[in-house]
């Protein structure tokens, strides 16, 4: 296969994948997500589903099930409101997290109302489930005492709110220490044994947008190895014994418990339809550190480092991940989120560019061959054996590799979804600005167009400048198109503008590397014609 055929196949596939990968899942969002979206906006009362569909299965310690509980209502009785700087948690009745509620102005949402994490329907965080049905059925129908204030200050310091429920054989006392950065700790003591899961939580409905974004259940194991179970796919079966993360997380936040001293044993629920529900085996002096609030880095690593592992970008962590540290430590240097992306994107094309040098070289290699490969064709159009032969020969006579300019365009794919992962995930980027005035939020689509219509002027004038040799009119045509449906799709689409950022960035500095080496074979061309001169001459 030719060369300049075999790259743009490769560029093809880039476009098809990149539309199936963003594009189809923003056209046809998953139906499930919008479903959970219509319930809670109706905000009618859960069905209470039989035991037998949705108990808890048990621990690897041979635990009974834990029975399904019935959902409250929000707007249910308060005992207690938590406040800080930055978050306002409301615990109610039963001794749940019933609402946490984000007060910083980069969360509020169209409205200007402050963003509300928690679905209306789910399942809270801190919720008990016993493992008999009799004793379960009388908790969820026995609220909670606070032996304190019903407000709660944790602006400055850590304050513990105790609950207290009592039941006709058993008394149940939460203990619930909270941070000023939205961590806690909780402690369950029962006065007798009285086995029972406690819950994380359903994971966070924050986010309602519909691109192809992981949402469910993270568990780091004992071993460290870390499983994603997707909104979906959870099967209702699977146990971690010793656990140290169990985290249910949407786009930018999470609520989560975590036990790197001894471990959870956690059982997954499957609700709905295949989402995955998280479960800890409780005892009758349970100790659990918790989070609820942003995956914001500095946040979870100043709890403890462990938990950034929380942070899950998808297909692409073992990339993502990475790329986000460097970006972390470029913007740590800097300040500035919109330069941290360039710098990042510089560093990138620098990383590169031995390769892409050499791709581009053999490019301009074969656009000088592209006559005499014609020419081939159709001398040997009869024999494809004799014609790779042919040109295999006139490759190595000339110093061409065919396949040179392969390499560098099949390690931008992943990097290219890796980042934009990042760029899509990270919280940081939330009311990050880049230039007052235009683009106040790296996490928004830019309001004015400037950044789409960019990348489609310079994905233009990329090609312009770029050999090319098409042998294919239908190639040729989607080619030229490419620059318009994609800007345009950027248009129609609210892609985060600083993953447009990084794509106009990333063409600014290709054009750059391309004239860099246009001179360059320019020079190595004119030499090599002086020389063959001089021989001949001699």
């Amino acid at each position: 296969m030719e060369q300049q055929d075999l790259n743009k196949r490769l560029l093809l596939a880039l476009a098809l994948s990149f539309f199936v990968f963003v594009g189809y899942s923003y056209l046809f969002p998953p139906q499930q997500q919008v479903a959970q979206t219509e319930q809670n906006v109706t905000n009618k009362p859960a069905p209470q589903a039989a035991a037998s569909d949705t108990a808890a299965k048990s621990t690897p310690t041979s635990m009974d099930k834990a029975q399904n509980a019935p959902v409250t209502a929000s707007g249910g009785k308060s005992l207690a409101t938590i406040t800080s700087k930055t978050f306002k948690m409301t615990i109610d009745e039963f001794g749940r997290i019933a609402q946490y509620e984000l007060l910083e102005k980069k969360y509020e949402n169209e409205e200007g109302h402050n963003l509300q994490i928690l679905g209306a329907q789910e399942v809270k965080p801190l919720e008990i489930r016993f493992s008999d049905t009799k004793l379960n059925d009388e908790a969820f129908k026995t609220p909670y005492t606070n032996s304190g204030t019903a407000t709660v200050d944790v602006t400055t310091s850590a304050q513990t709110l105790t609950l207290t429920q009592q039941l006709s054989s058993l008394t149940v006392t939460k203990k619930i220490t909270v941070n000023p950065d939205g961590s806690y700790t909780v402690d369950v003591t029962t006065s007798a044994p009285a086995p029972y899961f406690i819950t994380p939580g359903h994971r966070p409905m924050a986010d309602h947008s519909m691109y192809m974004l992981v949402r469910g259940a993270l568990i780091k194991g004992a071993d460290d190895i870390i499983t994603t179970i997707k909104d979906g796919d959870a099967k209702g079966d699977e146990t971690f014994k010793n656990a140290k993360i169990a985290s249910a997380f949407d786009r930018y936040v999470a609520t989560m418990f975590y036990d790197f001293k001894k471990g959870m044993n956690v059982s997954i629920l499957k609700v709905g339809d295949g989402d995955p529900l998280i479960f800890v085996e409780g005892g009758q002096n349970l100790h659990l550190g918790g989070y609820i609030g942003p995956k914001e880095y500095n946040i979870l690593k100043n709890i403890n480092p462990e938990l950034t592992d929380a942070i899950e970008f998808g297909w692409f962590t073992f990339l993502s991940k990475p790329f986000f540290k460097v970006l972390l430590w470029i913007h740590g240097l800097i300040g500035n989120w919109g330069w941290a992306i360039i710098l990042f994107t510089l560093l990138v094309k620098l990383v590169l560019f031995p390769l892409s040098y050499k791709g581009m070289m053999s490019m301009q290699k074969l656009k000088d061959l592209a006559p005499k490969m014609k020419e081939l064709k159709a001398k040997y159009k009869d024999d494809p054996a004799k014609l790779n032969a042919q040109m295999m020969e006139m490759y190595k006579k000339n110093g061409a590799n065919p396949m040179g300019g392969c390499l560098p365009m099949l390690l931008q794919i992943p990097v290219f979804f890796a980042l934009y992962r990042v760029l899509l995930n990270a919280d940081e980027l939330q009311g990050a600005m880049w230039i007052p005035g235009w683009i106040d939020n790296l996490a928004g689509a830019d309001p004015y167009y400037i950044l789409p219509v960019l990348m489609g002027v310079t994905m233009w004038f990329q090609q312009k400048i770029t050999p090319n040799n098409f042998t294919d009119p239908l190639q040729e045509k989607i080619f030229q198109w490419f620059p318009v449906i994609m800007a345009g799709m950027f248009i129609i689409m609210p892609f985060p503008s600083g993953l447009v950022l990084y794509w106009v960035v990333n063409n600014i500095f290709t054009i750059g590397q391309q004239y860099v080496i246009n001179k360059a074979y320019a020079k190595h061309k004119a030499a090599a014609i002086a020389a063959h001169k001089k021989g001949k001459d001699s």
